[in-house]
């Protein structure tokens, strides 16, 4: 494919990275041409990414975001079979960047915007995370123990991440298919030794012990086994300007989506790819990949993390 505006670009065994603004990259592909989508978008007015007018986290006002935010969402429901998904990691964002006046419906405005371009609201996890942890991480004085000595009225609370998951309208023409389960779990609970045999079971996929707990895992609305620091490396992609500490998503998350959404072979899209977590979360698995990222730093890092795919999936084999 040719993008006018790429700054650099990379390809390797089944995925194509690119440095380029990802409305530029979804406008040079075919209609219906993705079998999958997952990304973060840029969480406006929490981060603020790189100082380019073209990226999201750079708009000057919540509604002005979500103006250019509809321009991606088009293109994605344009480039998504029918019957098939996209996948939107989110959070609640505090009003004015802090968490002491309250928060924003973030995900309940990305909800409302999908299903304008003709997608249905289908699934909502919620991903936990350790309220210590995260008051160390952001200073957040609403979840320092203080607070609740002070003003408890003023007291907060680690709040969570959510995977929004989306299904275009339309009838799905190839299934994605299990006939002998879910082979691997992406997750930090120890798998109970008499479910083990279950593995791959031929037959009655009833008596699949060992599916039967992953999948119980996974269709859970609260995912509270995520194994939080299963993330890509990501610190050398830091320019020294950058405000603050930005944490990839979790592979465990991704693998989950790229699994129970996508076969093998199929296409995954990454509009805001960041260091590659999404991109090398789908060639593992055995997808292929294709990913925009606008700031040169995490581009530079997504490549070098795409290219240990490769050595990573022959370690630990497809996920069938």
């Amino acid at each position: 494919m040719k993008i006018t505006t790429v700054l650099d670009e990379a390809h390797g065994d089944n995925w194509s990275a690119y440095n380029a603004d990802c409305i530029d990259l979804m406008g040079s592909l075919p209609d219906q041409s993705i079998d999958l989508s997952i990304y973060s978008p840029p969480f406006c007015g929490l981060y603020n990414y790189s100082s380019s007018t073209r990226d999201l986290s750079n708009c000057e006002s919540y509604e002005d975001f979500f103006e250019h935010y509809d321009y991606v969402i088009a293109e994605i429901a344009r480039l998504t079979k029918p019957g098939r998904m996209t996948a939107v990691h989110a959070m609640d964002v505090p009003m004015n960047g802090s968490n002491v006046g309250g928060y924003i419906d973030f995900c309940g405005d990305i909800i409302r915007a999908h299903q304008k371009h003709g997608f249905d609201f289908w699934t909502r996890r919620a991903i936990w995370k350790e309220p210590l942890a995260v008051r160390l991480r952001t200073m957040a004085k609403g979840l320092a123990h203080q607070q609740i000595c002070q003003d408890a009225t003023l007291s907060t609370v680690a709040s969570a991440d959510y995977l929004l998951e989306f299904r275009k309208r339309g009838e799905n023409e190839v299934p994605v298919e299990y006939p002998t389960g879910l082979h691997r779990y992406a997750g930090e609970r120890q798998i109970p030794h008499d479910v083990l045999g279950w593995k791959g079971h031929v037959g009655d996929q009833k008596q699949n012990r060992f599916s039967h707990f992953i999948w119980r895992q996974y269709a859970s609305s609260f995912w509270d086994d995520i194994r939080i620091d299963n993330v890509l490396p990501y610190e050398e992609s830091r320019d020294p300007d950058d405000e603050r500490h930005v944490h990839p998503l979790q592979l465990d998350v991704i693998e989950r989506v790229v699994v129970l959404r996508s076969n093998p072979g199929e296409t995954v899209l990454t509009p805001f790819m960041g260091v590659g977590s999404e991109c090398y979360g789908a060639v593992i698995n055995g997808r292929k990949a294709i990913g925009a990222e606008l700031k040169s730093s995490y581009f530079k890092q997504a490549v070098k993390n795409l290219k240990a795919a490769k050595q990573h999936s022959e370690q630990e084999g497809l996920l069938l």
